[in-house]
């Protein structure tokens, strides 16, 4: 990055993030930035969820990632985990730790973070500025009602196990990006917004208040994030890898056995995987017919521990290609 000149700490805030509102006025934020502290007001009966996600250049997406996209990533991957939990979006912060200071990266930057408060409602209200190595965190809050919401442990013996779009997609983008495979420009303009541009589930999270028994947001990938719901709710998931919502391009242009292997163990997808009783199955079909959505049923929960595959034939399916890998450090 190429310096500047002599912004201070305050001037970038003024810039490039203080009108980032979220596309109108959110009346849970007494007060936003400009003071030592944020204050954020709740409605009666309402509990504050936040989460916190940290991505850093280099492991959590390339050197050279397009900062307009690297900012509507950003806050979309921090506002999923509101997503699972069935929370509405009420505010968020930033910490931003910047090699040196450039105008053109903050500009793209700011602007992509700034499409996807509008997208999701959610406005900055705070936050930090640094210099170090690239890294972004992002610290999101949302309200839910104290008597509905979505966790790990309440889901039960034979509840289904659905999950939302396609999966897979983000770890095949990793592929292309790392140059382990080679699609057209459609396929690669697919890929790349799928692993720049994940949508956080907002709309179906709030929609399964009450319908569903325990949800997870796909960060880790299928298996690992299935398994904490698994190990939550001490009960047992089996996968049917042959009902998994492969996206058409990744039929295009991956073999079966990889494509499973980017759906099962991929991550970066940030859909949702969710259990819902068997009388609540057509409610489920419904919302997606609603949102226009493809949310597919998976698999079952049991009594036991842990997560198992079969296919349609009921025959045990062992996954043993490696899916998504963060990125790593060069030695």
């Amino acid at each position: 990055m190429s310096d500047i000149g002599q912004l201070t700490e305050f001037d970038i805030i003024a810039r490039y993030f203080a009108d980032i509102d979220g596309a109108g006025h959110q009346p849970s934020v007494a007060l936003g930035i400009g003071d030592d502290c944020a204050i954020l007001s709740l409605a009666a009966n309402q509990q504050l969820a936040f989460s916190i996600d940290t991505l850093v250049s280099g492991r959590h997406f390339p050197d050279d990632a397009d900062p307009y996209q690297l900012g509507q990533r950003a806050l979309a991957v921090a506002v999923s985990d509101l997503a699972a939990m069935g929370a509405k979006p009420l505010a968020f912060t930033l910490a931003l730790t910047l090699p040196s200071v450039d105008s053109q990266w903050l500009d793209d930057f700011s602007r992509g973070l700034r499409l996807a408060a509008g997208q999701y409602k959610i406005p900055l209200i705070g936050g930090d500025t640094t210099q170090g190595p690239l890294t972004i965190t992002l610290q999101v809050h949302g309200s839910l009602c104290s008597q509905a919401v979505l966790k790990r442990s309440a889901a039960q013996p034979g509840d289904a196990i659905f999950v939302t779009g396609t999966v897979g997609d983000a770890a095949a983008a990793l592929a292309v990006i790392e140059g382990r495979l080679v699609v057209d420009q459609q396929q690669h303009e697919f890929l790349m917004q799928r692993f720049y541009q994940p949508t956080a589930r907002i709309e179906v999270g709030q929609s399964l208040l009450g319908v569903a028994n325990a949800a997870v947001d796909i960060s880790d990938g299928l298996l690992a994030d299935l398994a904490h719901i698994a190990t939550a709710s001490k009960l047992a998931a089996m996968i049917n890898v042959d009902q998994l919502p492969l996206s058409a391009v990744m039929k295009q242009v991956i073999a079966k056995p990889q494509a499973l292997a980017y759906a099962l163990k991929g991550g970066d997808d940030y859909e949702l995987c969710f259990t819902v009783a068997r009388d609540n199955i057509t409610q489920i079909k419904t919302l997606a017919q609603r949102l226009s959505l493809p949310i597919t049923e998976v698999g079952i929960m049991a009594a036991g521990s842990g997560v198992s595959c079969v296919d349609d034939h009921g025959d045990d399916v062992v996954i043993d290609i490696a899916g998504y890998q963060h990125f790593t450090q060069s030695e």
